[in-house]
C-alpha cells in the first residue's frame, strides 16, 4: 500500500504543487479545497484539475471538497471520507490559507474570525483527527505551510511601517508556527514529526499574482520556484520523525542544509538554475 497524504488548499499554488511532486513519489494524494471545477472561483485552478494532472502523470488522487473556514468543519468526517478511498492518512499538509493584508485599526472581527478558523483551527483539528492512527502505527508526518510574514519586524525604529497590514495573518502564522513546535515536542518518540515549512521568497502563485499583479515582471521583489516548496515539503514529510522535526524551516535553507537536489513537480527532472550550491548564501536563512 502507498503512502496516503492530505494536501488542503490543493486546487492552485503552493497546495497543487506540493501535491503533484508528492504523486509523483508515489503517494496517494487527497486533495482538498473548496473549488471543485474550473470557474467556479475568480480565480484560476480547482481540484478537478490537480487531480487530473496528477492521474494524467501517471500518479493517484482524488478530490475532497471542504471548507475549512466554516464553523461546522468536521475534520473527522474529512479523514474518514480520505481513508474509505485511498487508504489510511500517513501524512497531512496543512497549505489552505486566508490570507489578507488590512491595517490593524480597521481589521473587522469577522475578518479576524475568518484567519483564525483557517490558518489554526482547521489545521490543529486536522492534525488531531489523523494523530491517533499515526501514533499507533509509530509512524507520520505533519506539515504546516506557514510564511515569513509570522516574523517579527525588525526596529524601532520602523522606516517601512514593518510588514504593514500583516497582523492578522502573520500573527496567525506565529501561532501556528509555536503551535506546531509544542506538537513536535508532545509527539517526541513516536514516530511522529511535526514540522513548518515557508517559503523563503516569493512563490509566483494565482493568488499571489491576484493581490500583486505583473509579480514575475518585478525586479524589486525576489521569486523562487514552486519547486522548491514542493521539494523541500517532501523532504520535511519523508525525513526521520527523530531529527527532521520541530523545525520553523524555510525553503531554500532547508534544501542547502540538506544539500537536496531540486525535482521538478514531475520528481524526475532537474530545475536549472535552483539547485542547493546555486542559491545565493546571501539570501539564506541560518539553517
Amino acid at each position: 500500500m502507498s503512502d496516503v497524504v492530505i494536501v488542503t488548499g490543493a486546487s492552485r499554488g503552493i497546495g497543487a504543487g506540493i501535491a503533484e511532486r508528492l504523486a509523483a513519489e508515489g503517494m496517494a494524494v487527497a486533495c482538498v479545497a473548496r473549488t471543485l471545477d474550473e470557474g467556479s472561483s475568480h480565480l484560476a485552478g480547482s481540484l478537478a484539475s490537480t487531480v487530473a494532472r496528477i492521474e494524467l502523470a501517471g500518479g493517484r488522487a482524488a478530490p475532497f471538497v471542504a471548507d475549512l473556514a466554516d464553523e461546522a468543519f468536521d475534520a473527522r468526517q474529512i479523514v474518514d471520507a480520505v481513508e474509505a478511498r485511498l487508504g489510511s492518512v500517513t501524512h497531512l499538509v496543512n497549505n489552505a490559507a486566508a490570507c489578507f493584508y488590512l491595517p490593524f485599526a480597521d481589521i473587522p472581527t469577522k475578518r479576524i474570525d475568518l484567519s483564525y478558523r483557517v490558518n489554526v483551527r482547521s489545521p490543529w483539528l486536522l492534525a488531531q483527527a489523523v494523530l491517533p492512527a499515526m501514533i499507533e502505527r509509530r509512524s507520520g508526518s505533519i506539515l504546516n505551510i506557514s510564511s515569513a510574514s509570522s516574523e517579527r519586524p525588525t526596529g524601532p525604529p520602523f522606516p517601512d511601517r514593518g510588514i504593514g497590514g500583516a497582523a492578522v495573518y502573520g500573527g496567525s502564522k506565529a501561532w501556528l508556527e509555536r503551535a506546531t513546535v509544542g506538537a513536535a515536542v508532545e509527539l517526541s518518540g513516536t514516530g511522529v514529526s511535526a514540522n513548518t515549512l515557508s517559503p523563503e521568497y516569493a512563490v509566483i502563485t494565482e493568488g499571489a499574482d491576484a493581490m500583486m499583479s505583473d509579480l514575475a515582471e518585478r525586479d524589486d521583489i525576489i521569486c523562487e520556484p514552486l519547486a522548491t516548496m514542493a521539494e523541500a515539503a517532501l523532504a520535511l514529510l519523508t525525513g526521520d520523525a527523530d531529527v527532521l522535526t520541530g523545525q520553523v524551516a524555510y525553503s531554500l535553507s532547508l534544501l542547502r542544509a540538506l544539500g537536496r537536489p531540486v525535482l521538478d513537480l514531475d520528481g524526475v527532472t532537474l530545475v536549472d538554475g535552483w539547485q542547493p550550491p546555486d542559491f545565493p548564501t546571501a539570501l539564506l536563512r541560518e539553517p
